[in-house]
């Protein structure tokens, strides 16, 4: 499989000299300039490199629910189509991918949930999750329409270092492969478009709390929170705040199974962190714009 496209990403440091020499000549001593340069490769979804690593994503994508579904069996279908979605590399084809992005079809998957059973799960699993929260009721209600709506899920991942630039020409690729699936008549005429992520929030740490004992820690944290405002929510995508701008709905959901708070965030801050999952609704005439309004978007940043 050729590759399709590349990305460059030039990332500089600065770093300020470790040491102050009496015997350094001239101020350009005082800093170290170090680049990166790091070249992205676009592929098509390949079973034979791609399992393990896209199996990894999704794991990341499902956070705390992962164990309620059979990602190999996802996996494997998402590898069904390999003329459908992307992968990122660094380094060539055979190497495990960064990132994918890829759409199944709800609809035609569901017609044959005795074959695919994880779909069914995973549309069960949405429908339970999204009927909790007013905003989000409207997507559930939605899927439950199939004789009207054909739904595609989108589902993408990305390694945590990746950088978001690798976003839109994945959706980029994704519209125009669609467009010729359509002209060959294959089953990708969507109503709509449900793409699956998540977010966070702040939450007062646990560590300190069971290693001290105390409750002066905890409460100074909960303060913390109250001034910050404890609903804040942050992305961990952050491409998901320009497609909002297009979208029908979206929402954020709370996980089935109950996740540890991560304490990462505490070598520079108190608090912890809660990922809880999120969905964003673009009708199909509006996918279009939202992928140019991402190409745009990082163009100018």
């Amino acid at each position: 499989m050729t590759k399709r496209k590349e990305f460059e990403e030039d990332q500089r440091e600065d770093s300020s000299s470790a040491e102050n020499s009496s015997e350094e000549s001239s101020s350009e001593d005082d800093k170290d300039m170090n680049t990166l340069d790091v070249e992205f490769e676009w592929f098509d979804p390949q079973p034979e490199h791609d399992f393990h690593g896209i199996k990894t994503l999704l794991r990341q994508l499902f956070d705390a629910d992962a164990q309620l579904f059979d990602l190999s069996a996802l996996t494997d279908l998402i590898l069904a189509q390999p003329l459908l979605g992307s992968t990122v590399k660094v380094e060539g084809n055979e190497t495990d991918p960064y990132a994918f992005l890829t759409v199944l079809n709800l609809k035609e998957h569901m017609a044959r949930t005795l074959s695919v059973p994880v779909i069914s799960a995973l549309f069960e699993y949405l429908y339970d999750r999204l009927r909790l929260n007013e905003r989000t009721a409207k997507i559930g209600s939605l899927m439950r329409e199939p004789e009207h709506v054909c739904v595609g899920l989108i589902l993408t991942e990305r390694l945590v270092n990746v950088p978001q630039e690798v976003v839109p020409p994945m959706y980029n690729m994704l519209l125009e492969e669609i467009s010729w699936a359509l002209e060959e008549k294959e089953p990708y005429k969507f109503t709509h478009y449900l793409i699956l992520s998540k977010t966070y929030r702040e939450v007062a740490s646990t560590l300190d709390n069971e290693e001290s004992g105390g409750t002066r820690k905890h409460k100074k944290q909960k303060k913390a929170l109250a001034n910050k405002g404890q609903e804040e929510i942050f992305y961990f995508h952050a491409e998901d705040e320009v497609l909002h701008q297009y979208a029908d709905t979206y929402g954020n959901f709370e996980y089935n199974k109950e996740g540890g708070q991560s304490d990462s965030k505490r070598a520079f801050q108190e608090l912890g962190i809660k990922p809880q999952g999120h969905v964003i609704l673009l009708e199909a005439s509006q996918f279009e714009s939202a992928v140019k309004g991402l190409q745009e978007y990082y163009r100018q940043s």
